[in-house]
């Protein structure tokens, strides 16, 4: 079934989906370390069957496969992204799989040995409801990692450009606690109770800090085409454009620092086990 929520998601995905896709290689780079984080969690799994949730392009995705040599498939709502993550796997020689679909919903062959995601898992409609489907996709024993982002307070790189923005963008909207969203799981107890509620054990949820650089260049670029703001510019005036853009890029330079913007992105790591299946 798909709710209004569901539909919200995969309407808001289908229009960024294509500056994803253009800034595919540099957010590959930035992200890199929660990247490198959850390659070598699959390592020390000894993970052969991998099920990436909000793949996107494909990045990790794909690293896990050329690093372990598992088998891996990549779930996502987004089809522009997804045909990108194709065309990656494609051109690296890989046998990667890429599935269009809802992870809440979709019915996946309980066969993974490892259910991973690197901030995919943060926008479900009902989270009890999905992490359940993906327990089920689970083999009996198999494991859980997925890298969310703690509290917008302790990831302020994120929200620079909104809280710049706000002023000239009435209709942006406030970022709601809790809500399907970047920062939906910053609340520790809840997302632990979320993964109780869906039958996951051995539940350990670890702070993760990762040291992160966009190089100086491609500011303007992530201010305009990514995030809230991005998406709020796309039906923006050419002279409201241009302004945001002045004032929101004036608003990173306490970050830029050596020629990058330099940020902590502040995470959670999300570990759990599947328990036998009844």
């Amino acid at each position: 079934m798909t709710t209004p929520l569901d539909k919200d998601q995969s309407d808001r995905w289908a229009t960024s989906g294509t500056a994803w896709v253009d800034f595919q290689d540099l957010i590959g780079r930035v992200l890199r370390p929660l990247e490198d984080l959850l390659v070598e969690t699959a390592r020390t799994d000894g993970a052969r069957r991998v099920l990436d949730v909000g793949c996107g392009t494909g990045g990790t995705t794909l690293a896990v496969a050329r690093a372990t040599g598992a088998r891996c498939t990549g779930v996502d709502i987004a089809e522009p992204m997804l045909e990108a993550a194709r065309a990656n796997a494609e051109r690296a020689g890989l046998p990667v799989d890429f599935v269009c679909a809802d992870a809440q919903t979709h019915t996946f062959d309980p066969v993974h040995d490892l259910v991973m995601s690197r901030f995919g898992v943060m926008f479900f409609a009902d989270p009890v409801a999905a992490f359940t489907n993906l327990r089920h996709a689970t083999r009996s024993g198999g494991r859980l990692a997925c890298v969310v982002w703690r509290a917008a307070a302790d990831n302020p790189f994120f929200t620079t450009a909104e809280d710049a923005a706000a002023p000239l963008l009435p209709d942006l909207g406030p970022r709601i606690p809790d809500a399907p969203g970047q920062f939906g799981f910053a609340d520790r107890d809840r997302v632990a109770g979320i993964l109780a509620d869906a039958g996951w054990t051995d539940i350990d949820i670890t702070p993760v800090d990762a040291d992160c650089a966009l190089p100086e260049s491609e500011l303007t670029g992530y201010v305009s085409r990514l995030g809230p703001v991005g998406l709020a510019l796309l039906e923006a005036d050419e002279a409201t454009r241009a302004k945001v853009v002045e004032v929101v890029r004036a608003a990173f330079e306490p970050f830029v620092h050596d020629g990058a913007a330099r940020f902590t992105a502040a995470c959670w790591l999300l570990r759990a086990t599947a328990p036998e299946h009844g």
